[in-house]
């Protein structure tokens, strides 16, 4: 299995119970989709953007690392795309 890193912006005025909520939905997607989270954590708590993502000017970073890959990927990104709450996600594989 290939190894992945997910980025995922959420709105930073969200309570801290709505962002839990959040990532437990996007960890339950990667393994919906085949992929195994290793390590789910906060990269950047509170940060001014340089430009408005959804009309919102501060997000919130999680960064999750996971197992996956193949043809499931693409449909790991059209779920996060339909969730209302992300503002922004980004996945990249991770070289050996």
């Amino acid at each position: 299995m290939d190894k992945y890193e997910l980025v995922v912006v959420l709105d930073a005025t969200l309570s801290q119970q709505e962002k839990s909520d959040i990532t437990k939905n996007v960890a339950q997607e990667i393994e919906n989709c085949g992929g195994r989270v290793i390590n789910s954590q906060v990269w950047i708590e509170k940060h001014k953007m340089s430009f408005l993502m959804k009309r919102r000017p501060e997000g919130t970073y999680y960064l999750f690392n996971f197992e996956g890959g193949g043809p499931k990927l693409a449909e790991l990104r059209r779920a996060l795309k339909l969730n209302e709450q992300i503002l922004r996600s980004l996945i990249v594989k991770v070289k050996k």
